[in-house]
Formats: C-alpha cells, sequence, structure tokens
C-alpha cells in the first residue's frame, strides 16, 4: 500500500468514523426515555419535573439536535466521551477497564481456533473426497449450525456443574476464568474457518506451479507446506482481520452468559440501563478498533503475498 493509498484509506476512516457519529447520537436521541431521569432512577432517587427540567438545562439536553452533537463530537475528539450515569464513571475509563479482558479472550480464542482449523482444513483437502474429508465436512457443518450460547450453556452444565472443574462465572483475573469462554468462541470459529482453510488450500493444489513441482519430483510435504499453505494464507489472513476485529468489539452473548467483565456485557448493561453516553462511547470505540485492524491487515498483505507489493 502506497503512500496516496494509505492516505486515501485513513481519510476513508474519518468519514466512515464521522457518519457512524452522527447515526450512532442521533439514534440514541430518538431513543424513548429521558436520560436525565435515568440517571435519577440509576442512583435510586425519585425525581420530579422541576428536578428534570433543571438538570436537562445543566446538561445541554434542550439545545437543538445539532447542536448537542457537534458538542458531543467536541468533546469525542478531545477523548471526553461523558460520564456514565448508570455507573457514575467516565466513559474512557470503562472502555479501557475492560479492552484488556477483551483482548486476552480475543488471543486465547484465536488462537485455539487456529490450532483446531488449520490443521483439520489442510487434512481435509489434502485427501479431497475421502473418508476423513467427509467426516471433517460434517463436523463443520454441525459447528457451523450451533450457536454460541447453546455451546457455552453445555459446556457450563459439564465442566462447571457435573465436574466441577471451572468456575461458572468468570472475573477474568486467571487463566481458568477464559478457558470456557474461549472454547466456546473458538468451536464456532473454528468450523467457519476450517471450510476457509480447506478452500484455499484446494484452489492451490489445482494450480499450475502444484503440477510442475510434482513433475519435477518435489516431495508432498514440501509442497504443501513450503508453496500452498504460504500462498493460501492471504484470505485467510482477512478473515481473521474480520474476527479479531468482532471479538475486540466484545460478544455480547458469551460474555454475558460466562458473566465476563468485557465490552461486550458493558455493552448490553449500558443498553439495559439506557446509559446512552456509555453506547454512544462504546459504538465509537469499537469502530475505531474495527478499523484499525483491518487497516493493519490490509498492510500486513505487502509482506505475506510480494505480488501485491508488484501491484503498486
Amino acid at each position: 500500500m502506497g503512500k496516496k493509498q494509505l492516505a486515501s484509506r485513513l481519510l476513508q476512516m474519518l468519514i466512515v468514523l464521522i457518519g457512524i457519529s452522527f447515526l450512532t447520537f442521533l439514534l440514541t436521541y430518538l431513543s424513548p426515555g429521558d436520560p436525565v431521569r435515568h440517571m435519577y432512577l440509576a442512583q435510586g432517587r425519585m425525581p420530579d419535573e422541576a428536578m428534570v427540567a433543571q438538570q436537562r438545562e445543566e446538561m445541554g439536553l434542550n439545545d437543538p439536535f445539532l447542536q448537542q452533537y457537534v458538542r458531543w463530537l467536541g468533546n469525542c475528539l478531545k477523548g471526553d466521551f461523558g460520564k456514565s450515569y448508570s455507573l457514575n464513571k467516565p466513559v474512557v475509563s470503562l472502555l479501557s477497564a475492560r479492552l484488556w479482558p477483551t483482548l486476552k479472550l480475543t488471543l486465547m480464542s484465536m488462537a485455539l481456533m487456529l490450532i483446531i482449523s488449520v490443521p483439520l482444513g489442510v487434512l481435509s483437502a489434502v485427501y479431497r473426497n475421502k473418508p476423513i474429508d467427509y467426516i471433517v465436512r460434517a463436523i463443520t457443518f454441525f459447528g457451523v449450525s450451533i450457536p454460541n450460547f447453546w455451546v457455552g450453556l453445555l459446556l457450563i452444565l459439564y465442566f462447571c456443574v457435573k465436574l466441577r472443574l471451572l468456575p461458572v462465572v468468570s472475573s477474568g483475573g486467571s487463566f481458568k476464568d477464559l478457558i470456557l469462554p474461549a472454547v466456546t468462541l473458538a468451536i464456532a470459529m473454528s468450523a467457519k474457518y476450517t471450510r476457509q482453510v480447506r478452500t484455499a488450500v484446494l484452489e492451490e493444489l489445482s494450480s499450475d506451479y502444484v503440477v510442475g513441482a510434482r513433475a519435477r519430483g518435489v516431495k508432498e510435504g514440501k509442497i504443501l507446506w513450503g508453496n500452498v499453505f504460504p500462498n493460501s494464507l492471504l484470505p485467510l489472513i482477512t478473515m481473521l482481520g474480520l474476527s479479531i476485529g468482532s471479538l475486540l468489539g466484545g460478544t455480547s452473548v458469551v460474555e454475558v452468559i460466562f458473566s465476563y467483565p468485557g465490552l461486550g456485557k458493558l455493552a448490553v448493561d449500558a443498553i439495559t440501563s439506557a446509559d446512552y453516553f456509555l453506547v454512544q462511547g462504546y459504538v465509537l470505540w469499537v469502530s475505531v478498533l474495527y478499523m484499525v485492524v483491518n487497516l493493519l491487515v490490509d498492510l500486513s498483505y505487502n509482506y505475506i503475498d510480494p505480488r501485491m507489493r508488484l501491484r503498486r
């Protein structure tokens, strides 16, 4: 990616972020309920009309919509996303505190997924239309069909309730707390990635350079791991970027099931309590993470595939 392409991409990211921020603020602005009343109720207080009117005036909620949006966006650019009235803490500090647990869960689930899907995908491609290929494809079919929450509940029932090996509630502080949420996410992703690896490897195995290498007597193992697999990485890296961006945004269902203190659970709690400032900050925060990860993935293409450098 050249300098002009990078500058163009950064400009596109900025435009997308402004659009996301506008839509997010608009939807929370139009959502039912009064944020001031929610704030008082979160504090355990029953406000009267005078208190609500005074607080709305102090918070600038009586100003026109565009004026409120510009003021909020200006504060966001300064790093001030407002204050959560349900948790009575700055939104930035809440998001920052939940990022590390989510990052740990993301890395562990991605590692488990790669350990499972890469060998199975390659094995299924090498032994195409043979019994082992049919078995792997059947497993991935069921893996794609099974929802995350059902897998998580089964794991809790077996490992937590029956065997009592792992905690039901994951505080995120120890390795044991990560195991079940990470395995739940890895099982769902492994089925999809195994199919992707199989498709990419099969496409490379049918290439002319593989036929030529076999004709020259090159060993199958060297062809597979020295040429075919590296050339199959590009679509896999693209999918990894999308998955990492999604996981960093928090996997709400899994985090809620295991009470894992990540960004996904924080978002669900914010929506439940109608904490508008926290919802707005979360959406903007996750959008930035998602786009940065995908930009890094695009930049990595130049190093993974030399052909990308030749096209510049």
